[in-house]
C-alpha cells in the first residue's frame, strides 16, 4: 500500500512528483530544496542557510508522515559545487545524533530553480 505524504510545512512540489510516499515501513522523501514554505522564496547567497532550510523542509515532511532524523536509513546529497561539501555537511550533521545513515553526495551541473543543494532522503518507520 502507496500513502502520499504532503505538508504546508514544506514547499509545495514543483512537478508532477509527491512530497514523500510512505510505502510498507518505508517513507521516500522527494529531493528538497531551499525554498521557504511560508514564502515561496529560495533562500540563497549562503551555502549554509540553504542547508539549513532544506534540512527544515525535510524535518517537516519527515514529521508529517510521523518519523524524524533517526530514522533516515539513506540520504543523498546533490551539490552544484563540491567546494561547498564541508559547509553543507556542518549543518546537515547537527540534525543527527548517531547511528548516521548511509550517503552519497554528488556534484551536478545544474538543480531545479537555479539552487545550490538538494537533499533527499529514505526513513523506515520503526
Amino acid at each position: 500500500m502507496k500513502q502520499v505524504i504532503n505538508t504546508n510545512n514544506a514547499p509545495a512540489p514543483i512537478g508532477p512528483y509527491s512530497q514523500a510516499i510512505a510505502a510498507g515501513s518505508f517513507v521516500f522523501v522527494s529531493g528538497q530544496i531551499p525554498s521557504n514554505p511560508s514564502t515561496g522564496e529560495i533562500v540563497s547567497g549562503d551555502i549554509k542557510a540553504e542547508t539549513k532550510q532544506v534540512m527544515e523542509n525535510i524535518k517537516a515532511v519527515l514529521s508529517e508522515a510521523g518519523v524524524g532524523f533517526s530514522n533516515i536509513v539513506k540520504t543523498t546529497i546533490f551539490l552544484t559545487d563540491m567546494q561547498t561539501f564541508a559547509q553543507v555537511n556542518e549543518v546537515y550533521g547537527t540534525y543527527f545524533t548517531d547511528q548516521f545513515p548511509a550517503r552519497e553526495t554528488v556534484q551536478v551541473s545544474a538543480l531545479p530553480k537555479s539552487v545550490n543543494v538538494e537533499i533527499s532522503v529514505i526513513a523506515i518507520k520503526s
